[in-house]
């Protein structure tokens, strides 16, 4: 019996890496889940949240519980989304008052999964079939270290993939900077501190940096860029969705 699958695009994913959701669908395809992409998803209401406009974030997580009830599992390629699901929207449930709301997101909340979870403690894999023969370095996102504790799930998958030569980041767990509105409020520590992270993944040698986030991805790519480094940024999910017909 197939494991009927909700993807959530995520509102960033979905505007400016499409790609990468399409290359969850493809993936989880390939494992036998029949997926689903419900058409009134949007936002989750994490930057409202995380910029301390938690009553505006209300709606969205209304509309999140209506949109994402009634499926075995809701699976996203961002730690970051999937953080908020599991840990805030029940706060901002509480504070909107409302029972009903609260007993949705109780519902719901537990059913998503970042991609990587999803695959190994979900359908218990670890070898998902892709080939990608590059040098690869693993960026450990924030959300997904910290708040989620996917812990060694993604470079287990990444290790088992065919062709890669798989390089170990150094300070792979200090934060890239991006933190969302932080790098808008904070650019200079921002900088400073993707500015780090960039010189690590250089460090490696790597023709690829790797990581479960794409705005993570899309900060320490923009200082690689600057550098001409010709490193370039690719999400877990695209690089696991490879094969040996279509490796990029």
């Amino acid at each position: 019996m197939s494991v009927r699958v909700a993807l959530f695009a995520t509102c960033f994913n979905d505007v400016m890496w499409p790609e990468t959701p399409k290359a969850v669908v493809r993936l989880l395809r390939r494992l036998g889940c029949d997926v689903e992409f419900p058409l009134g998803q949007t936002c989750c209401g994490q930057m409202f949240t995380n910029t301390g406009y938690a009553e505006e974030a209300i709606p969205a997580v209304r509309n999140f519980v209506a949109t994402f009830a009634g499926y075995d599992a809701v699976v996203a390629p961002s730690g970051s989304c999937v953080g908020s699901v599991r840990h805030q929207h029940a706060d901002i449930a509480v504070r909107a008052g409302d029972a009903r709301l609260q007993a949705r997101v109780e519902e719901v909340a537990p059913t998503v999964y970042e991609l990587s979870e999803f695959l190994v403690d979900v359908l218990g894999v670890t070898d998902v079939g892709a080939y990608f023969p590059h040098r690869v370095t693993y960026h450990p996102t924030c959300h997904s270290l910290r708040m989620l504790r996917v812990g060694d799930r993604p470079l287990r998958l990444l290790a088992a993939v065919r062709g890669i030569d798989l390089v170990e980041l150094p300070n792979a767990e200090q934060c890239c900077g991006f933190g969302g509105t932080f790098a808008m409020k904070n650019a200079d520590t921002s900088v400073a501190m993707g500015s780090d992270k960039a010189s690590a993944a250089r460090d490696t040698g790597a023709e690829v940096l790797v990581a479960g986030d794409n705005s993570c991805l899309a900060h320490i790519g923009g200082l690689l860029s600057r550098q001409r480094s010709g490193m370039r940024m690719m999400h877990l999910a695209e690089s696991l969705a490879n094969t040996h017909d279509g490796a990029a």
